[in-house]
Parts: structure tokens; sequence; C-alpha cells
């Protein structure tokens, strides 16, 4: 009989190369987005000119970039932009603390979620923008009023996200922690808070977003500082291109933090995985 020689066959636990690991984690389509957007502002400054669009509808890119650089330099963008990012953050980062530590305290006691879980079911569905006469008649019509406003609007968003991630870690590892001794801290820290971080982060992404539009929109209609203020004026005395130059700012504004938050989430989920 002849000797069976051991086959290369790969174990499918076994752990994949690490250059197959970096193979599959590079994104080769990353180029797609940016050309996508090249080719549309081509076409939108094209297309303006050859149909002779006036620039009070619609006016091209080149128009709207030399009206952003004016903005800038004359106008003292930077200012507006400066307090938009500070009434945005400020509400956020309050949200995040509030929403998951309530929800992390939501998701892992019976008593404090049935506590809560109506306050949240009442408030959450009430838009909050619907919030701006009461907030300002309370807190007046400065930063204070424009950071609760953003903090109502993104701790739902986080709080929900957090409460289900807490709700799916592993009840095994809970278990098997408490029989080696693990204190109450140590499991939520070392085993429910990691296991959450991916619906931790989804709240955060869309709560960000909320945070935009809702400081956005509140100072159109309430501030005399801020992007949204200085678009209200802008629509008002017919300025199309300072118009687009501010939504222009805006978009690479969320381009850019969420873009941001992707990686973020990425170096988190590394460390999850560590």
């Amino acid at each position: 009989m002849s000797e069976i020689k051991p086959s290369a066959v790969v174990d499918g636990d076994a752990p994949l190369p690490q250059a197959v690991q970096s193979e599959r984690l590079r994104d080769h389509y990353w180029f797609y987005g940016p050309v996508a957007m090249a080719l549309f502002l081509v076409f939108w400054e094209v297309s303006v000119q050859v149909a002779e669009i006036p620039e009070l509808y619609l006016p091209r890119p080149s128009v709207v970039v030399v009206s952003l650089f004016d903005l800038f330099v004359h106008k003292n963008l930077a200012y507006d932009l400066g307090l938009t990012l500070f009434r945005i953050f400020g509400g956020f980062f309050l949200a995040a603390i509030v929403g998951i530590a309530l929800g992390i305290l939501m998701g892992t006691s019976r008593r404090i979620y049935a506590v809560c879980d109506i306050f949240v079911a009442a408030i959450y569905p009430v838009p909050k923008i619907s919030l701006v006469p009461l907030l300002v008649i309370w807190l007046g019509s400065g930063n204070l009023f424009q950071i609760a406003l953003s903090a109502l609007g993104c701790v739902f968003p986080i709080l929900v996200n957090t409460i289900i991630g807490v709700r799916q870690c592993d009840e095994g590892l809970i278990l098997a922690a408490r029989d080696l001794g693990a204190t109450r801290m140590q499991i939520q820290r070392k085993i429910v808070l990691p296991a959450a971080v991916p619906a931790i982060f989804g709240g955060l992404r869309l709560a960000l977003g909320i945070s935009i539009i809702l400081i956005v929109a509140a100072e159109m209609q309430t501030a005399r500082y801020g992007l949204g203020a200085r678009l209200q004026l802008a629509g008002q005395v017919l300025e199309t291109g300072q118009v687009f130059a501010i939504l222009l700012l805006l978009a690479a504004l969320g381009i850019l933090l969420t873009k941001g938050q992707q990686k973020l989430d990425g170096l988190v989920n590394r460390w999850r995985t560590t």
C-alpha cells in the first residue's frame, strides 16, 4: 500500500495571510466618487453656458467658487463657519454623552428601561424644529438655544442605537465573565460596550447629520450670525451665487464629517477585534 502524502488543504477556520487581509481591506474603487463628482461639475458648467441660463437662477460652478472665495475674504464667512461648527458639535457631544450613558443603563437594566421608555416614546416623534419657539422663550436666541436644540435632535438616534447594540451582546459572554468574578463595571466596559460599538457609531452618524440640519434651519430663523443666517440673507437679496456658495460649503462639510466618522469607525472596529 502506497503511503498517503499530507495534502495542502487549508483549514477553513485558519486565519488568512496578512497579504490577503490587506488586499481585502484595500478599496480599489475609492476614486469612483471623485471622478463622478468632477464629471457632474463639468456637465453643469458646460450646460449652463450652452443653454445661456441666467446666473440669477443657476450660476456656473466657477461663479460659485468665486463667490465662496469672496465671502471668505471680504465678508468674514470664516467666523460664521466657526460659529456654526461650535453649535453643531456642542449639541452633538452633549447628546453623545447623555445618549450613550443612558442607552447602556436602559439596555442593561429592565427597571430603568421601564421608567425611561415611555418618555422616549413620547418625545422622540416630536419634530425638534417645532420646539424652537419654546426654547427661544426659555433660553433666548443665542448659542445656548442652538446647542440645546441640536442636543435634543441628536440624543434619540444615539440612545436607541445604543440600546439595540447593548441588547445584541452575547449573554453567554456576560455569564462567563460573572462566573470569573468580573464586576458590573468591568462587564460593561470590557464586554457590553465593545459589542455595542457598531450600533453606537451608526447612531452617531445619524445624529451628526441631524445636528447639521437643525442648526442651519434654526440659524435661518433666529440667528444673526452663522451659515444659516448668511444663507437666509443671501436669499433675501437674490444673491444666488452666494446661496450656492454656502450650500457648497455645507456639502463639503458633510463630506468631511462623514468620511471622518467612517475612518474613526474603522479604527474603533480594529480596536474591538484586537
